[in-house]
Order: C-alpha cells, then sequence, then structure tokens
C-alpha cells in the first residue's frame, strides 16, 4: 500500500463549494434528436412555459423560412391543413406558413440527487444540484388538430350541413357511472394509469416564461449564482467523514429487491385469512360476498367449536331473517355517502327499495320486476340488482327466492324468529309511510296469507295479457258503432271512454292495432292523437296531481319531444331525488295517469310508423311533442309533426322544401336548424325524431 500512494501522489488539492441559490431552480436541458454540434442558440424563442410540479416544459421556436433547405410549399400545405382557409386569432399558423415549431419535454431521471452543475474558477470547483434533467423533443400536436379538421370537413360533406352534426351530437347516449369504493390496491392501479396521469397534468396551470439569450445581459447575471455566494469560512463546514463513509455516501450499497408476490383481487379472501378476523368481521365479510345463505351453511364455513349462540349475536347484526334464510342487510351493502354505480342514487334510497324486496319476500316466494319498480320508483338496473342478491328469474314467472324455506331453523329457535319479526314489523311500517301502501294490498283476497307465496308470475301474466284483449275488443267494437251511426262522408269524431285499471293496477299490454284504435277514439287527427278530454276524465275520476303536470311542462321545456320510456326514466329518476317523505302524491303514478298529464300540458301524440323490423318497445313506439308554445315556430313544429307521421325517417332537403312550401323562404336558417335541433336527431344524413332513431 505504501509503495501505491508513492506512484500516486497528490498532484492539487482542491477547495469544493456548494452553491444553493439555484438549487430549487435549475434545470439541465438535452435535445436528443439534435446535433451536438447545432445549438439552438441563435433560433429565436418565441415563448416557454413551464409546470413545475410536473417538471413540464414548452419551447416555441421560430423556424427559418427563407433556408434553402426549407421546402415553403409543404410549409404551407402544413399551415392550411391545421388552420383551413378562414383567418381566424386562435389559428396556429398566422402566416399561412408553418414559421414555428413545438418542444416538450419529457423527464429523462425523476431522482436528480447525484447530479449537480459545477463551474471551476481561480482553483475552487462550485457546484449547484440539478431541479430535474429535460429532454426536448419536437412536438406534432398540429397533425391532431389537421385531423381534427379533416374529421370535421367529411362529417359536414356528409351530413350536407354543419348543424347536422351539432343535433347528431345532441342525442347521443350519455353512461353516467359512478364509481365503487376501491380498496387501496385498486387506488394504487388507479394512480399509476395512464388517464390518471394525463388528467394530472392538465389539472396544473401553465407558468409563462420570458426567455433570454446565451448572451443577453440577465443571462449573465443569473450564471454568477452558479458561484457559492457565502465564502466565509464560518459559514463552510468541513467534510469531517471517513474516507469508507464518503464512498458509500457517494456510492449507497445497492438495497437487496423485496419478492413481491402477486396479490389477488381485493374481493378475494382466502379461508385461512379469513378465520384470522374476529368473528363478527369473518360473518360480515361472508354475508357481504354470498348475500344470502341458511343459518347451516354459515355454521359450516366457520371454524369448528364456535359457539352458534355468539353467531346468533353476531349475525342478526349484519342481516335480517327471510323465509328461515339470513339475507344481508342494505346498510351493509350500501354503507352511508355512497351511491349506486349504475344511476348514482344515494344510498339511502338504495336501502329503503331493497328494503322493499326483502319485505315482500317475506310475504310470497315469487315477485314480477315490473310490480317492484312501480312502487320503489328506481331505476331498473338498480332493481334488477336488488333481486339479483336473493332472487333467481324464471322464464314465465318473475323472479323466485332463491333458497327453499328453512323450517328447521324456524322450529329450532323461535326466539330469534320472533325477534326477527318484530323487526319486520317495524321495517313494514316505515316502508308503508314512505311508499304509501298497505300491507293488504299484497295478500290476495280471500286467500290466507301462508297461500300467497303460491301465486305466481305466470298466472299474473296471463291475467294482464286478457284484460288487454278484452281492452282492445271494447275500443274496436266502439269504432265500429261510431262509424255505424255517422252520416255517410262525415269525420268520425269519438270521444274515448275511459277504461278502469286491473283490480292490481297493472296497465294492459299495448299492441300496434289498440294504440291506432285509441288514437281514432281519442279524436286523432293527421296523426296526431290530442288531449281532448279534461282531466275529470282520468280513469280513477281524478285529475293527475299538479305535481305531476308541473314536472311534465318542465321537461317538455328542456326537450320537445319525448318518448314515453324516456319520459318514465325521466321521473323515475325525479322521484329517487326527492328528499324522504316529500312527494307522496306521485308514488302510485300509473302510465295511463302519465299520459293524460302528458296531453294536458299542450303536448301531442306524433304517431310515427316504425318499420316492421323495429325493435323498439311499445313505450319507445309512443312519442309526445310540444304542441303550443306561443312563440312563432308552432305552426312550422305541427308541420315536422305532420312530415314524420308519414315517414319514420327524412332528408333535411325534404323539410326545408316543405316548409319553403308552406310558410315561403322567409325562414332563416337559423330558426331551421333551430327547429330541428329542439325535436329531431340525424344519423348518416337521415333526421329522426328524438328517440326513434334507429341505430
Amino acid at each position: 500500500m505504501a509503495s501505491g500512494e508513492d506512484d500516486d501522489p497528490v498532484i492539487e488539492e482542491i477547495d469544493v463549494y456548494l452553491a444553493k441559490s439555484l438549487a430549487e431552480k435549475l434545470y439541465l436541458f438535452q435535445y436528443p434528436v439534435r446535433p451536438s454540434m447545432s445549438t439552438y442558440d441563435d433560433v429565436n424563442h418565441l415563448s416557454a412555459k413551464i409546470k413545475p410540479k410536473q417538471q413540464k416544459v414548452e419551447l416555441e421556436m421560430a423556424i427559418n423560412t427563407l433556408s434553402p433547405n426549407y421546402c415553403r410549399s409543404k410549409g404551407e400545405q402544413i399551415a392550411l391543413n391545421v388552420d383551413g382557409t378562414t383567418y381566424e386569432e386562435t389559428n396556429t399558423y398566422s402566416t399561412k406558413i408553418m414559421d414555428k415549431q413545438t418542444f416538450t419535454s419529457i423527464q429523462a431521471t425523476t431522482n436528480t440527487s447525484r447530479f449537480a452543475a459545477a463551474v471551476f474558477r481561480k482553483g475552487e470547483l462550485h457546484i449547484t444540484p440539478l431541479q430535474g434533467i429535460l429532454q426536448l423533443r419536437p412536438s406534432f400536436t398540429y397533425l391532431d388538430r389537421a385531423d381534427g379538421k379533416q374529421r370535421e370537413r367529411e362529417a359536414a360533406n356528409e351530413g350536407g350541413d354543419s348543424s347536422q352534426d351539432e343535433a347528431e351530437e345532441d342525442v347521443k347516449a350519455i353512461t353516467v357511472r359512478f364509481s365503487r369504493p376501491e380498496s387501496e390496491q385498486a387506488r394504487q392501479r388507479r394512480v399509476q394509469s395512464y388517464e390518471f396521469l394525463q388528467r394530472k397534468q392538465a389539472e396544473e396551470s401553465w407558468v409563462h416564461l420570458h426567455y433570454h439569450s446565451l448572451r443577453d445581459g440577465r443571462s449573465e447575471h443569473e450564471r454568477q449564482y452558479l458561484y457559492c455566494q457565502a465564502m466565509d469560512a464560518s459559514d463552510n463546514s468541513e467534510l469531517v467523514k471517513t474516507p469508507k463513509e464518503y464512498l458509500a455516501m457517494l456510492m449507497p450499497p445497492m438495497a437487496e429487491e423485496k419478492i413481491v408476490r402477486p396479490t389477488g383481487p381485493s374481493n378475494v379472501l382466502s379461508m385461512a385469512q379469513l378465520r384470522t378476523l374476529p368473528l363478527a368481521e369473518q360473518i360480515k365479510t361472508l354475508m357481504k360476498n354470498v348475500k344470502v345463505m341458511p343459518f347451516a351453511n354459515l355454521m359450516g364455513l366457520l371454524a369448528t367449536g364456535i359457539d352458534s349462540t355468539a353467531v346468533l349475536r353476531c349475525i342478526q347484526q349484519v342481516a335480517l331473517l327471510v323465509q328461515g334464510n339470513w339475507v344481508v342487510k342494505s346498510d351493509v351493502l350500501y354503507p352511508k355517502n355512497t351511491c349506486s354505480p349504475h344511476s348514482g342514487v344515494p344510498a339511502e334510497l338504495l336501502c329503503r327499495g331493497r328494503d322493499f324486496v326483502m319485505w315482500r319476500f317475506t310475504l310470497e316466494r315469487w315477485l314480477l320486476r315490473k310490480e317492484v319498480a312501480a312502487i320503489i320508483k328506481l331505476p331498473p338496473e338498480d332493481v334488477k340488482d336488488f333481486l339479483e342478491h336473493m332472487a333467481v328469474p324464471r322464464i314465465n314467472r318473475g323472479w323466485e327466492f332463491a333458497l327453499p324455506n328453512d323450517g328447521n331453523f324456524i322450529k329450532k329457535h323461535p326466539d330469534v324468529t320472533h325477534r326477527q319479526q318484530m323487526l319486520w314489523l317495524g321495517i313494514q311500517s316505515k316502508l308503508e309511510k314512505v311508499f304509501n301502501f298497505n300491507k293488504d294490498d299484497f295478500i290476495p283476497k280471500n286467500t290466507p296469507p301462508q297461500e300467497s307465496v303460491h301465486v305466481s308470475g305466470e298466472q299474473r301474466l296471463k291475467a294482464a295479457q286478457e284484460r288487454a284483449r278484452q281492452s282492445q275488443t271494447s275500443l274496436q267494437h266502439a269504432l265500429l258503432a261510431k262509424k255505424r251511426e255517422a252520416p255517410p262522408g262525415s269525420d268520425v269524431q269519438v270521444k274515448q271512454e275511459p277504461l278502469s285499471d286491473g283490480e292490481d293496477g297493472e296497465q294492459p299490454m299495448d299492441t300496434s292495432s289498440a294504440a291506432a284504435a285509441a288514437a281514432s277514439l281519442n279524436g286523432g287527427v293527421n296523426g296526431y292523437s290530442g288531449a281532448g278530454s279534461p282531466a275529470s276524465e282520468h280513469a280513477n275520476g281524478t285529475a293527475p296531481p299538479a305535481e305531476l303536470r308541473d314536472f311534465v311542462v318542465k321537461t317538455f321545456k328542456k326537450d320537445s319531444v319525448l318518448t314515453l320510456s324516456e319520459l318514465k326514466r325521466l321521473f323515475n329518476l325525479h322521484l329517487a331525488s326527492l328528499p324522504a317523505g316529500h312527494g307522496s302524491a306521485l308514488m302510485a303514478v300509473s302510465d295511463r295517469m302519465l299520459q293524460d298529464a302528458i296531453l294536458l300540458s299542450q303536448c301531442k301524440q306524433i304517431l310515427v310508423p316504425f318499420p316492421p323490423q323495429s325493435t323498439a318497445a311499445p313505450d319507445e313506439q309512443k312519442v309526445f311533442g310540444v304542441w303550443e308554445t306561443g312563440d312563432a315556430l308552432d305552426k312550422h313544429r305541427r308541420l315536422l309533426y305532420e312530415l314524420f307521421s308519414s315517414n319514420f325517417r327524412v332528408r333535411r332537403k325534404v323539410i326545408q322544401t316543405r316548409l319553403a312550401q308552406e310558410f315561403g323562404d322567409d325562414l332563416a336558417k337559423t330558426d331551421v336548424d333551430r327547429l330541428l335541433k329542439e325535436c329531431c336527431g340525424s344519423l348518416s344524413g337521415w333526421w329522426y325524431l328524438k328517440g326513434t332513431t334507429q341505430s
């Protein structure tokens, strides 16, 4: 060692100083696609901006369009593709030629603790830590803008008018999804996803900078901060580390890589892991995943030797007894301050609706989803979720409770059964107040309660079909009788007599012939079904509630044309958004009452001739439009309805020609655009009434 030290003597000692003036502001820019001999020092920098938190920089530099290496025709073509032929302040290239380019940065490394910029002066080395190392490359976002312009031109040529594209965008369905409560593992995956990073980058605002060239006076002033400002020895501490410690600081030993075992999904828990939890947590976890379970199965899943009394005490905290089986409580599945992943309905309304389904299963084994949805007024996706938790569907019969009645548990634990019955009585009283019903409504007359479980959905379906056939026959007979009484050559105007609903309040099934007969009996003219009857002629002898009519009027102010199916969906969402205890008058609204409210709100039914192969449901084929608003477009709107009464789709040119023939050429293009936007939607160059688009 001694000889080695003699062979490598110390030639010079240099004092090293740490400069901190620019420690949090100093960045190293690299241009990996630019040769080192071709710098940007003499290029005119037009603008510069930075996002400090993300360490993202954008530089805009001028291009020398007078250079012999510059292709002017290509530059003009690119500017034309990006900005088009019109001049706007937002144009990318104001000179109609590509005269600038943008450089965007990416981080070369996220850890710059080992990197610094150093300057040597008079035997002293001054180092400044780097805040970031950024690589700048040309940005080609102008090509994206050119592609967007090209798509706009193609869409305009295909549809014939830009307003068509706007109308088509207006009728596109928007799916709203709400996130479930996520686990820590799911949150980490989301945070590391590309979509999340892009959104975080967009949230931070740009900070605009002033660029100073290399030989600018301000640049020379800033370079002085690369030297340590405090040269007084009292302010600088000497390095007192040993050579070994100093070497370890410069090159720390490599840390051993931890073996990361793949983890399963967040909702999967092995039985071994489950049994490490407290008993109450074990039962809660099992019930949340299984939803409905017999007590014997629950005991089989738990560890041997656990007292059944303790299990009974815990299960009653998270589940309710239904037909001798345990069903998880609604507030366990839908905690407070959460919402439906399908529709966004608050957890309070979801718990109330699911409790009603559970309570109904305490009375009978079969349920019809349509009957449940008509009472709890929640979106179909949520109602289906409730039923799937505890029942299975049967073809033409409805939903049957998933498990057979566990009479053994009821006989073995009468005290628990009695306590659960008392609990259900309390839940029933709350549900009766909220949904405005009586328990006797769900028990067939002259039938003992225990026999109500044998009333199947198939029987109810047959009864509804029979009522529909009777209604259709009576309508046809009335129409024929009125035609016989009418003098030859006269128009038949028949006033529709109100038909009574079925005993259980179900609406008869709609058929095309019955709908046409109903339109004729209701005084329909030129393919429209009008509101000829006053409110007192409602089926039950009462007018629709004022709250219902107010909702219908407000809804048709937003959309001039709606199908019955879409209006029912909006009405159910409206009910779901009402606070508890409000809107009790709207809880028992039938389809007929809703249609009466439409016809009493200056609206009429438009009999659109759907194609024979159409798969639209009956409610989707009932189209209603605003008839009288008091504005100047009422007569044009009625003519538009007349066009669609003979064809379910019309070309824009046909609409414009017919409007010009009837009302002259004084109708401005903006009025035509407004009329089509209010009432129609477009697809592949054709115009449809809203809600009738055949995709």
